[in-house]
């Protein structure tokens, strides 16, 4: 039997751990020792460390701050806007971690399908009606969004980072597309 060969994660290089910045070696064998792999994102963003280190600053003030928003509500709002971009390692990745920060092995499934019918609540619905709004018509975003994501519960903070996480992925799903970044395996099996 032959074994094909892995298909590259991306089509620009992917820079050896020996030879990163130490701080950005240490960030993904961090990752690699709580998760128990290195996702590809954080290996092909290697291959500019400063963009890299900007990039998960980023991810990192929008992802894992305290608020209104839990942050299995992050990660719908990447799952869904990252469906309608049509980036797989975001959809794939983000739908692993929202798997289990929810702790619902279908919700990923349903809200990169069509979160319209997911089993989700109506303010997560209003949620991902605004964060879609951002990501496909930005431009018509008005007091009225405002006032339907206060009507459901959200302040202008929480508008804020639906908007800035919808943008940030905006961006990201662009980046892995255009790098053919690929979904590590591991990544289908979480949270199932």
């Amino acid at each position: 039997m032959t074994v094909s060969p892995q298909p590259a994660i991306s089509r620009f290089p992917v820079p050896a751990l020996a030879d990163l910045p130490g701080d950005v070696r240490a960030r993904l064998l961090a990752v690699q020792e709580k998760s128990g792999f290195i996702p590809n994102v954080f290996l092909v963003l290697a291959h500019r460390p400063e963009e890299f280190r900007a990039f998960f600053a980023y991810h990192d003030a929008l992802m894992d701050k305290p608020g209104n928003l839990s942050k299995a509500e992050r990660e719908m709002i990447v799952v869904a806007t990252s469906s309608a971009n049509q980036c797989q390692y975001c959809v794939i990745a983000h739908g692993a971690i929202l798997r289990i920060r929810a702790k619902n092995p279908l919700i990923a499934d349903q809200v990169a399908a069509n979160y319209r019918k997911a089993d989700i609540t109506p303010r997560q619905k209003a949620m991902l009606d605004f964060a879609l709004k951002v990501c496909n018509h930005a431009y018509a975003v008005g007091d009225d969004d405002i006032a339907t994501l206060a009507g459901h519960g959200f302040d202008a903070e929480d508008a804020w980072d639906i908007a800035a996480i919808a943008a940030f992925f905006a961006m990201s799903n662009r980046i892995a597309n255009v790098t053919n970044m690929r979904p590590n395996d591991e990544f289908y099996r979480l949270g199932r």
